[in-house]
């Protein structure tokens, strides 16, 4: 999408890409009309590109840290990434099918606009942190262009910029992405599509090159810790992590502004091409790089050793080009979206502005490693923060007329800000980042209980409110409720 839009809620974050454009509008405000509908094909390379990204050279690599064994790195990878599928195709695209709206007007309908706003201002952010991480990882790839020691590389214990040169290559990396994402969603996709299947075939490399180096081809003897290794993920933390990773797509039904589109909820299998390539596969691919340096150079897999090194240790120029590439495809997207969520709370702002509003903060999260580091616990509070919206859309979508409350109940009454979903989405997110900080409970554990208690409480909320305070539509000044129909 590459038309600047000027309404709230139409400049949303994480629009659709420029494949679904129709030649009239993107549908921002109305159903997708039959003859914009696209087949499956439309959505298999997208959620391939889109979940293979440079944060997985990471994340692999933390699993080490945290000390995961191979059975839970083989089977509670598989079965965490099958459980992520099947909520994107039981879920996230029925809803999508059925509504045919994006996630932004749906939640407008629900919520009202200003909470809409208020939920694009937390989208808007995190979108930023993690964009941030993307550039992190691939500043890490610049380092082994220059002289050894010219650009000191952050390690898992790094929260601070290493050095000027480190912020120099942050900024280039970032200011180069920024760039990309002002161009509009369709160049944005396009970068995606192109690279992705190159950067799955860089990933297996660097595994099957490691494996070489390591004489084995046993991946339960080298996925297994060594003894004496802190665990601090279970079984069960690596399911949780990989299936709510992406909460906010699919629990958090960030994914209806992509699925409406789909002719048939089927689409949402698609998800499976980035969650077993993207996720499955290159996340234990990664892993392996960081094994071949704890057994073969000696080092502490609790400090590590940054992404671009491994890579370039392992296959050379190709290796760094993929990690700078991988971190760019995802971060190009992400940066474009915080930008919409941002343009979202201040509509007279030009989607150019907005973008580079965007770029600036993803950029200076970037320069700080600490981001990158901890990104198995910010994926964990990013779903908890956005996905219990998700719970209410569920409710709204499949129990509202058998628990006897209304359906998007601000369009019913012309409210701005539904107050019953405000407090039923802000209580369990309070209360899950008290568990986090306080009792120390693993941020990907929260998304889903988190979820289902704001949809609870929005049901006992919206019945003990009653009927009364939404009946009847208030006509807005443009003269139209909004339900869509004429005043």
């Amino acid at each position: 999408m590459s038309h600047e839009t000027h309404d709230g809620a139409e400049a949303v974050a994480g629009d659709v890409d420029s494949s679904f454009e129709s030649g009239t509008g993107e549908y921002e405000r109305q159903r997708v009309p039959d003859h914009a509908l696209k087949g499956p094909s439309a959505f298999w390379g997208m959620y391939a590109g889109e979940h293979t990204a440079g944060t997985e050279f990471m994340i692999g690599p933390l699993f080490v840290k945290w000390g995961a064994d191979a059975f839970g790195l083989i089977v509670g990878l598989l079965v965490g990434n099958l459980l992520a599928v099947l909520t994107w195709r039981f879920l996230t695209a029925t809803i999508a099918c059925e509504e045919r709206l994006t996630l932004y007007y749906k939640m407008e309908k629900i919520a009202g606009r200003g909470l809409v706003v208020l939920y694009n201002l937390a989208n808007g952010l995190l979108f930023c942190f993690l964009a941030g991480s993307m550039i992190t990882v691939s500043a890490t790839a610049v380092g082994p262009f220059f002289p050894p020691g010219t650009i000191e590389m952050p390690t898992f214990r790094s929260t601070l910029p290493t050095g000027p040169a480190w912020i120099v290559s942050c900024i280039a990396i970032g200011a180069a992405m920024t760039l990309v994402a002002l161009r509009g969603y369709g160049v944005v996709a396009q970068v995606g599509h192109y690279a992705a299947p190159w950067m799955m075939l860089v990933f297996v490399a660097c595994a099957l090159v490691t494996l070489g180096r390591l004489g084995t081809a046993d991946l339960w003897s080298l996925l297994t810790p060594a003894p004496g290794t802190p665990r601090t993920i279970s079984f069960l933390g690596i399911v949780c992590f990989s299936w709510f990773c992406n909460a906010a797509m699919h629990l958090g039904m960030a994914d209806l502004s992509v699925l409406r589109f789909a002719k048939r909820p089927s689409a949402g299998w698609a998800s499976a091409a980035g969650m077993f390539l993207g996720h499955y596969v290159a996340w234990i691919c990664a892993a392996l790089l960081l094994i071949y340096w704890v057994r073969r150079h000696g080092v502490d897999p609790q400090v590590g050793m940054d992404p671009g090194t491994m890579v370039n240790d392992a296959v050379g120029w190709a290796g760094l080009l993929c990690v700078i590439i991988a971190g760019w495809t995802t971060a190009n997207p992400t940066i474009y979206r915080a930008g919409l969520a941002f343009q979202g709370m201040l509509p007279g702002m030009s989607r150019t502005a907005a973008t580079l509003l965007a770029g600036a903060v993803c950029i200076a999260a970037g320069i700080f490693p600490a981001f990158a580091m901890n990104l198995l616990d910010f994926v964990g509070i990013y779903g908890t923060i956005l996905a219990p919206i998700g719970g209410i859309i569920v409710v709204d979508h499949f129990l509202a007329d058998a628990v006897g409350i209304p359906r998007d109940p601000a369009a019913r009454s012309g409210s701005a800000f539904n107050m019953v979903v405000f407090v039923s989405w802000l209580v369990p997110v309070a209360v899950a980042m008290w568990l986090y900080q306080a009792q120390g409970v693993f941020a990907s554990y929260l998304p889903l209980p988190s979820a289902i208690a704001c949809g609870l409480l929005y049901i006992v909320l919206s019945r003990f409110t009653g009927p009364a305070t939404i009946a009847g539509a208030v006509r807005n000044p443009a003269g139209r409720n909004l339900t869509g129909d004429p005043a």
